[in-house]
């Protein structure tokens, strides 16, 4: 039987990190708007001056604490992991998303990241509890299986680095073209956006080393996945959509990969192979679960 009362609540918490998150958003683009032409924000050691960045940072650590609870709080609703639906794939990946940037800021001044990080979460929440959501329920029979619980953690967790990865990657882009422009010849906004960023040649390290620890994981889920599908369906390969499109993201990531470990091939053309896998994520994310009919129809939509 499922808790509908501790479901609401959970649904709740949403909201309330929603709200939180608003505000750490006004506070990212604050401190960005606040970059003097004198910051040194590639100083890994520069203090953090600027009050907006520290209000940013303690609002997202809130707003992540009350995801962990809408996680908890949705799975003790079910009595099981909240991973059956397109709403709690939605929820439990923000919530990854969240605690890995804010893991990094531990270790890292990442103020400069932070709004192009909690925006496309607010976005993917504002989705999940709209458009995706779907009221707590009991897992389909094919689900009950402890492959559950390894496979889309895995895949989720996968993803949520894949998602700040982009992030960054978009951003050296933008950086890139920045540093080629005049400096005398920009427009104030743009003076602001390349003073506030890091390097371009940071980004882009900072880019591949996120890929580089996400493209296991995903190798990971792809033979996790193969594992359960075996055991579900006595065969370890279906030419589903969901397994389809799980393998065109693995393969877009090592042409990714392998295109920074060969010469001929520019940060910039490499990059944007990067911004394709992505793009496939969304695909697989959005589309596939959503209006494809396979083995994996698991949206509750």
């Amino acid at each position: 039987m499922t808790n509908q009362t501790l479901a609401q609540y959970a649904n709740l918490a949403v909201y309330s990190a929603m709200a939180v998150f608003t505000l750490a958003m006004i506070a990212f683009a604050a401190e960005l708007a606040g970059a003097a032409p004198t910051d040194r924000r590639d100083d890994p050691d520069r203090p953090r001056t600027h009050k907006a960045a520290g209000i940013a940072m303690m609002l997202t650590r809130l707003g992540g604490l009350l995801l962990v609870v809408a996680a908890a709080m949705r799975g003790l609703s079910v009595h099981r992991p909240p991973l059956g639906n397109m709403f709690e794939f939605a929820l439990v990946g923000s919530m990854f998303v969240v605690v890995v940037f804010v893991a990094i800021s531990l270790r890292r001044d990442v103020g400069w990241l932070g709004l192009f990080v909690i925006g496309p979460v607010l976005l993917m929440l504002g989705l999940a509890i709209t458009v995706f959501y779907t009221d707590a329920s009991e897992l389909l029979p094919s689900l009950k299986s402890v492959w559950l619980v390894i496979h889309v953690t895995v895949a989720t967790f996968a993803v949520a680095l894949f998602t700040i990865a982009f992030s960054v990657t978009v951003l050296h882009l933008v950086k890139t073209w920045l540093e080629a422009q005049d400096p005398t010849a920009m427009s104030r906004i743009r003076t602001i956006v390349n003073t506030a960023l890091p390097p371009a040649r940071s980004l882009d390290r900072t880019a591949y080393g996120i890929h580089a620890v996400a493209f296991p994981l995903w190798t990971f889920t792809l033979i996790a996945g193969a594992i359960w599908a075996e055991q579900a369906w006595g065969h370890y390969w279906n030419w589903d959509p969901k397994e389809v499109w799980t393998f065109v993201i693995w393969v877009v990531y090592a042409a990714y990969l392998h295109a920074r470990a060969t010469t001929g091939w520019s940060p910039r053309a490499a990059n944007c192979l990067a911004l394709a896998g992505y793009g496939a994520i969304l695909v697989n994310y959005m589309v596939v679960n959503v209006f494809f009919v396979g083995q994996h129809s698991y949206s509750g939509m």
